[in-house]
């Protein structure tokens, strides 16, 4: 029973876990002035001499301890504080450690000191993460950078070494070498479109368009390519009701392309390719770009924005492409205001969507 109330009656004052400087000041004060009372009391008997040693005692010990405490643990903890925030004191700051870090309980400055150390964890995390993706984008610039570079090296070398004089080879070898020259050209623009587009410098020129309309426009374009492939490029049944939205068209147009071309790419022969158009809130579109092609497997979709990352490298690197077409797509889409997502599923499917503004804020 005593040892049930002792927390509750014989330190409702202090709790221990949280005790302040001050607070443990004030115990020791008691403790050594109560000992040096009673001890004086016990000899002389006199109750006036108790009090004044209780006082005195009181007063020297509760100012000693403060100010050891102050001056070789606070002190430090001060040190730590600063070391934390890494920057020189502010007025406001000074006034924090002057008066509001000593009333903190040595259990209070560790959990500060704890949740720190976690944020530092957490930072260390992503800075070791973003270091390994810089690596694999340098290891993929240069392999992108390479191909091409051999490749027209090569063509060159031959020509050079007398391939030049014969008609039926040098043609072939310099539409080759042109065609190497091209995706370069179109690797440099789309690392520049990029840089621009994160940068800032990407101005968007917005305006009010039918997004049905833009969509036709794009599968028109591509139509060719759809059709070597057997697939179909149609607007979803029920989504034909025009929509307008509020963007950059030749952007969004970008954007359609890439997508609907992977689509293309990546499906399978005598496949769909499906646009749909949802206005989700009055306020925002939806579009999807819907295949039945390969899928993407779970594990490579949240990399599928970076830049060169491929599911498949060898498969990639045969179909074409610089590989920078969704992280465009990405950048373009939050250069608007908005997002970009995927949904796949091996041997079934791929779905990428993004929103856009319905009309002008």
């Amino acid at each position: 029973m005593i040892y049930q109330l002792h927390p509750t009656f014989a330190f409702n004052m202090f709790d221990l876990k949280n005790i302040a400087p001050r607070q443990i000041a004030l115990i020791n004060a008691v403790a050594i002035s109560l000992a040096g009372g009673l001890a004086n009391f016990l000899f002389i008997r006199t109750w006036w001499i108790f009090i004044v040693t209780f006082a005195i005692l009181f007063v020297i010990s509760y100012l000693l301890t403060h100010f050891f405490l102050q001056s070789f643990i606070y002190r430090k903890i001060k040190l730590i504080y600063k070391f934390i925030y890494q920057t020189k004191a502010t007025k406001r700051e000074e006034f924090y450690y002057k008066n509001i870090l000593p009333q903190k309980s040595i259990d209070e400055v560790s959990e500060d000191v704890e949740k720190w150390a976690e944020q530092r964890k957490q930072e260390i995390e992503v800075l070791q993460r973003n270091e390994a993706y810089r690596k694999e984008f340098l290891q993929n610039l240069s392999h992108e950078f390479k191909t091409p570079v051999f490749a027209i090296q090569g063509y060159v070398d031959t020509l050079l070494q007398g391939a030049l004089d014969n008609p039926e080879v040098n043609k072939k070898f310099l539409t080759s070498a042109s065609k190497n020259v091209d995706r370069l050209v179109n690797l440099i623009d789309d690392l520049d479109e990029i840089s621009k587009l994160e940068s800032g410098e990407q101005q968007l020129h917005y305006s009010l368009f039918v997004i049905q309309d833009l969509t036709r426009e794009v599968f028109e374009s591509l139509s060719i390519k759809a059709s070597d492939k057997n697939i179909r490029c149609l607007i979803k049944k029920g989504c034909e009701t025009p929509i307008n939205v509020f963007a950059d068209k030749e952007k969004i147009r970008q954007v359609l392309i890439n997508l609907a071309d992977n689509a293309i790419k990546y499906g399978k022969n005598g496949g769909m390719v499906e646009a749909s158009f949802y206005n989700t809130d009055g306020t925002n579109i939806l579009v999807e770009i819907s295949d039945d092609g390969m899928g993407i497997s779970e594990e490579h979709l949240p990399r599928i924005f970076e830049r060169f990352y491929r599911t498949d490298y060898g498969r990639s690197r045969n179909i074409g492409g610089t590989g920078l077409g969704l992280a465009i797509c990405k950048h373009i889409i939050e250069a608007h205001g908005h997002s970009i997502h995927v949904r796949s599923k091996p041997d079934v499917g791929t779905t990428f969507g993004f929103t856009l503004p319905a009309k002008k804020d």
